[in-house]
């Protein structure tokens, strides 16, 4: 897997397990979320950090329970996952696109968020 800093600005989502991870930057995120056909946001955090500070309207998935809900994913979505930072995603991203489903990683979690698009979601 390449790092989120050696792939920044990789957009495409991609299902070949061996291509480079897809992401996504938190401006072109934001474009995303106002348009007509949103992605599916979904957060890997564990729950109390959901609950401290989030983008709205994510759908918590904690990492630790993504393999048993990967069948309640959609296949034709877009699908945005983020962390607080943006390693978890990555691997939720890598798990996903194996099981075949398109998924790109939010470079820099919640953290750059909160930095370059909405500084009123809580930093920790």
């Amino acid at each position: 897997m390449k790092s989120a800093a050696s792939e920044e600005g990789r957009t495409g989502a991609n299902t070949n397990p061996d291509a480079p991870l897809a992401e996504i930057t938190p401006r072109e995120l934001a474009v995303l979320l106002r348009s007509n056909s949103p992605p599916m946001l979904i957060d890997v955090r564990e729950a109390h950090e959901h609950a401290y500070a989030r983008i709205v309207p994510a759908q918590l998935i904690p990492l630790a329970t993504l393999a048993a809900n990967i069948d309640t994913l959609p296949r034709d979505a877009d699908l945005v996952i983020y962390c607080h930072h943006g390693v978890r995603s990555a691997y939720a991203v890598d798990m996903l696109r194996s099981a075949g489903i398109h998924s790109r990683n939010l470079i820099g979690g919640i953290e750059r968020w909160s930095t370059e698009v909405d500084p009123s979601v809580r930093r920790y």
